[in-house]
This record gives C-alpha cells, structure tokens and sequence, in this order.
C-alpha cells in the first residue's frame, strides 16, 4: 500500500501536487496528514520525513520526499497514465516548467504565501493583498509562460499541454494563490489565456474534492 504523508489540506500546496498526480494515475493510496504549526509537529514529521517535511511518499519499505522525486516515482510506478505528455517536445517543455516552479518563484511563494490565515480552499474572501516588485515580476513570468504554453499546445484540452499533465498539479497551488490574494493578471499580460487557465485548475474535480475534504486541524497537540 502506498502512504502518502501530507500537512494541512487547507493550505499545504507542496502535499497537493502529489496528490493530484496519485489521483490521475488511479493508484491505491492512503493519507496521513500532520498539522504543520503545532508543539509537536516537528516530532511527527520526523517520523516520517528524513527532511522534516511533507510531502512524503512511503512505498516498497521505502522512503521518497521531496514533491517532484514523488512524482517521478508515481510516473515511474504507472507508466501506462499519461502523466506527462505523449508528444517528446511537449513533454521536455512541461519538465522545463515543472522544475522552474519547483525551484523559482520566490518572490511569490514569500508575498503571496498560503497559510493559516491564507488558507488555499474554499473562495476568495475579497481581499487582495498588496503584490511587491519581486511577486510581481513572478506573476508576469507564470502568465507569460502560460500563454505561450496554451498557445502552442492548446489544441489538444483545456490544460497547460491540452491534455492533463503533472504541470497542471504544481500549477493548482498557484492558481489557488492568485485567488485568495486577489491577483488580477490582467495587470500582468494576460489577454484572459491565463485566467481561464486559472479557473479550469480550481474547477477540476480532483482538486475540487481536496477542497471538500480539507478541514482544519488541531494544532495545540
């Protein structure tokens, strides 16, 4: 059985990527989750996680974290599930963007940040947090980059590369940020590409039943 170590659903965007990518691939699975801000958090996750973080896969009697060698154990584990796409040019550019959400974006991670207070499920509350210079270069960089993606690849489905692919998983969590800050990305290039991009992420079922399954956790234990 495949375990999968997650923090708060309500606002762990790092635990969401993975498990977006175990839904698509139809992998049997249970959930451990752990609240982050806890007395005893740190103990707990050092149960689990080498790094004392989360996300962690646990499989085989082996121990996997960081999000994308996860999924690139769950690719590995499912081959036939198209988890990445089909087409070789498609497939290097979703790895290109993939990576650099996994390593960027600090500006945005640090401004527009997912909390407690900034829980990513749920609708926007109508505020919109004030984007500084280094988020904002952030927020022109992801939309520039799914226009171009959406254009040249479009064709084929409503997501990043037409079809659904671990893109659209480490693409969610952004989505869910733009919406609870109140990002508008007609401030930053967008023609409307990426908004609709935006609302098809937060309108995907698997997605839509981590929203209904996210409840918020004791974190005096």
């Amino acid at each position: 059985m495949i375990e999968l170590i997650v923090g708060d659903r309500m606002f762990s965007t790092w635990s969401l990527r993975p498990w977006l990518v175990l839904k698509k691939t139809g992998l049997e699975f249970s959930v451990t989750e752990i609240p982050l801000y806890g007395p005893s958090s740190d103990a707990k996750l050092a149960v689990h996680s080498p790094s004392r973080r989360v996300p962690v896969l646990k499989a085989d009697g082996e121990t996997i974290w960081d999000s994308l060698a996860i999924v690139l154990w769950i690719a590995e584990a499912a081959p036939e599930a198209p988890v990445w796409p089909r087409d070789p040019v498609a497939r290097a550019l979703c790895r290109s963007v993939v990576c650099e959400m996994h390593s960027g974006f600090m500006g945005m991670r640090n401004d527009l940040g997912m909390g407690p207070q900034f829980p990513m499920v749920g609708p926007s509350d109508g505020r919109r947090t004030e984007v500084t210079e280094a988020a904002a270069a952030d927020v022109r960089r992801i939309v520039a980059m799914w226009r171009e993606m959406r254009g040249r690849f479009g064709a084929g489905g409503p997501y990043l590369f037409g079809e659904w692919s671990v893109a659209d998983a480490f693409f969610t969590p952004v989505a869910t940020r733009f919406r609870r800050h109140g990002v508008d990305l007609a401030d930053y290039g967008d023609d409307e590409t990426a908004v609709v991009y935006a609302q098809t992420l937060l309108a995907q079922p698997d997605f839509l039943e981590w929203e209904r399954e996210a409840k918020p956790l004791d974190h005096s234990l």
